[in-house]
């Protein structure tokens, strides 16, 4: 099965045209030809399957003939996760963190990020690449990036926590985290969270913790509390 997608598209349609960028992938990479099948989302849960009725590299056109809603996880898992100083290793992150799951993700400026400048057009591609490789229909959230001290004042999620190398007292994620329960956890840039945001993290609610023995780098404990999230939220 091959998804594709555009927000424009909605349960009201009945045919759908598409882009002349899209149009010209179908025709010249695709090959499709008149009267094949096209599956496409919207990202809000909406799943459509039609038929191609117009076909040219400036416009295709399909014929909606059945849609679907799915609705979405029973909870959801917000990744507050600062710029890397190589961009290629936070699009590694975007794309896996989708394909596993995720509904929010937030670049957070730190007192030690190398990266304080976000290409959002660039990163949206790669998370809507990465939601149609692996058939998903809802889209995720990418936020604008934000300070890390205007971050924590503004969230109200009853768990919340920030994944930090200090060695002080944390629990692993996997002991405190409830299922079936929005959540939010804070990794931090290359450097780590400094001192200072780590106590702002606390006085703001959040709680400590550890995602392993090892030191991980940013995109890999990005990874890891997106995966941990997903698994135990399994049953």
């Amino acid at each position: 099965m091959q998804l594709f997608y555009s927000s424009n598209i909605s349960g009201e349609n009945d045919i759908f045209t598409f882009s002349k960028e899209e149009s010209r992938h179908i025709v010249k990479v695709l090959r499709k030809k008149l009267g094949e099948s096209i599956n496409m989302t919207n990202g809000k849960g909406w799943l459509f399957t039609g038929k191609l009725i117009e076909i040219n590299p400036k416009r295709c056109s399909i014929k909606i003939k059945n849609k679907s809603f799915h609705k979405p996880r029973g909870f959801k898992l917000h990744l507050a996760v600062a710029p890397t100083k190589m961009n290629d290793r936070y699009e590694w992150f975007l794309e896996k963190a989708t394909e596993i799951g995720v509904e929010t993700i937030t670049p957070v400026i730190c007192d030690n990020s190398e990266r304080k400048v976000v290409k959002s057009e660039r990163f949206e591609k790669i998370i809507q690449s990465a939601m149609k490789q692996s058939l998903q229909y809802y889209l995720p959230e990418l936020k604008n990036a934000i300070s890390f001290r205007d971050f924590i004042t503004q969230i109200d999620t009853k768990q919340k926590y920030i994944a930090h190398c200090n060695h002080t007292d944390r629990k692993t994620l996997k002991t405190c985290l409830n299922p079936n329960e929005d959540c939010i956890i804070l990794i931090g840039p290359e450097g780590d969270f400094s001192v200072k945001e780590i106590q702002q993290a606390l006085q703001n609610n959040f709680i400590p913790v550890t995602l392993g023995e090892t030191r991980l780098r940013t995109e890999t404990a990005g990874i890891v509390a997106c995966h941990s999230v997903a698994l135990i939220n399994e049953s």
